[in-house]
């Protein structure tokens, strides 16, 4: 079974299944009512983190795909309202909706990084990290490549 992985600058490293997920608190049932177009349910990042407790020095959270070929870091306190989606009814998230697990930002003018790719929306989530400096991050620099992705 599938899991995702938070490591880091936590007092306590973690990894949690679709039943894990299941069970905390912040649970958002319709990500549609959130995010128009989007479909799925999921949990608060916010409830994830009480988990894990973050060390004081993490200020930022990488995102790591399943494979490994894609990463973004980005400041902590900009996604706070952040909810990682791992279902579609009452099934896990498929692949063609970029589960197992995916990462949503409501509201990316909050993010605040601009670009392209202007916060972090990431399919195929595996690892979250924390620390304290920014993380790996290779999202894509220009449309033709962020259409790639």
């Amino acid at each position: 079974m599938e899991a995702l992985h938070i490591e880091g600058a936590v007092q306590e490293v973690r990894s949690f299944d679709f039943a894990a997920l299941s069970t905390l608190p912040d649970q958002v049932s319709d990500i549609s009512q959130l995010i128009p177009g989007r479909e799925g349910g999921g949990v608060r990042l916010r409830s994830l983190l009480a988990q894990v407790h973050p060390t004081t020095s993490a200020t930022y959270i990488t995102l790591k795909s399943t494979d490994g070929k894609f990463s973004a870091s980005i400041p902590l306190d900009a996604v706070q309202d952040a909810i990682v989606a791992y279902r579609l009814g009452n099934e896990p998230l498929p692949e063609k909706k970029g589960g197992p697990f995916r990462f949503f930002i409501p509201n990316v003018e909050e993010c605040a990084i601009g670009g392209v790719d202007a916060c972090a929306n990431v399919k195929f989530l595996g690892t979250m990290q924390l620390s304290h400096n920014p993380g790996a991050d290779n999202r894509p620099t220009s449309e033709v490549n962020h259409e790639e992705h």
